[in-house]
């Protein structure tokens, strides 16, 4: 009796033994998969970002310093131009004045009259100057209004900072625009005036539209079925139809019909829906 006590508690020692391994494997696994995974998701963010930013164009410094350097340049020459020509105007008016003049007396008038005529001269010259050099630096930016491209719902958000589930991908990842939710053919208009920057057929979000706005902005539209309505380089207006709603982005194929559109304000992205109406 006591033997088969004592084989009993063996075989209960081994099936907690097999069990306590295997439960140790299976957290060795999860943890694997898991590290494994964490990098490839963080691989794949890092790369979509290179390619988004491939897209920005931006002024190169140089424009700007020499643009800065050339205003700085055009108020010192009207500044030397104006001190030149007010101390000829000196100049010319006393030497006139001592030669039509004999009398100390006459000679005092005529030098408050030539004082006088020389001030009113110098603030009206730094009065112009000051117009002219505020005309040639300040210059206002066009206030801009954009509207969504088509009317529908906003089924997908912009995401840069957190992550959002792809059902095409089946996976976690960044979300550099807003799908607005749209049916096929939908006619997609232009939110604002600009120039039509590219038309080109993205390998992640299809056939793609982007216009260059004032300011600084872009819009991008993509998911797109159809870009005969325009052309690259042609000026289009706000409401302008410019495409039509597709299914040709291989990101976003499984979700609902819909646009894909991004902003961009100097080359950086944005999220639309701060500046949408």
């Amino acid at each position: 009796m006591r033997r088969k006590e004592y084989y009993e508690e063996q075989k209960l020692k081994k099936l907690v033994k097999v069990f306590a391994i295997t439960l140790v494997l299976s957290i060795i696994a999860f943890l694997s998969i898991f590290v494994m995974y964490n990098k490839k998701l963080k691989a794949q963010s890092e790369s979509m970002v290179s390619d988004l930013s491939k897209l920005n164009d931006i002024v190169p410094n140089e424009e700007l310093e020499t643009t800065s350097f050339s205003d700085d340049l055009s108020v010192s020459k009207a500044q030397n131009t104006i001190n030149n020509t007010v101390t000829s105007n000196v100049n010319n008016t006393v030497k006139n004045t001592n030669v039509s003049n004999t009398t100390a007396k006459d000679t005092n008038i005529s030098n408050t009259t030539v004082e006088n005529k020389v001030n009113k001269e110098a603030v009206t010259a730094q009065v112009d100057t000051d117009n002219s050099v505020q005309n040639d630096v300040v210059v206002e930016e066009k206030v801009l209004k954009f509207d969504a491209p088509v009317s529908g719902e906003i089924i997908k958000d912009f995401s840069m900072d957190t992550l959002s589930y792809s059902k095409t991908l089946e996976e976690w990842t960044t979300h550099p625009g807003i799908d607005i939710k749209a049916d096929k053919t939908t006619i997609v208009t232009a939110a604002e005036e600009g120039i039509i920057e590219s038309i080109k057929n993205d390998p992640r979000y299809g056939l793609t539209i982007t216009i260059s706005h004032a300011n600084g902005f872009k819009t991008i539209y993509s998911n797109l079925l159809t870009t005969e309505f325009v052309k690259e380089n042609e000026s289009v207006e706000k409401g302008q139809t410019i495409a039509t709603v597709g299914e040709s982005s291989s990101f976003e194929i499984s979700d609902e019909s819909h646009l894909h559109f991004e902003m961009y304000k100097d080359g950086e992205l944005v999220n639309p829906t701060i500046y949408l109406k």
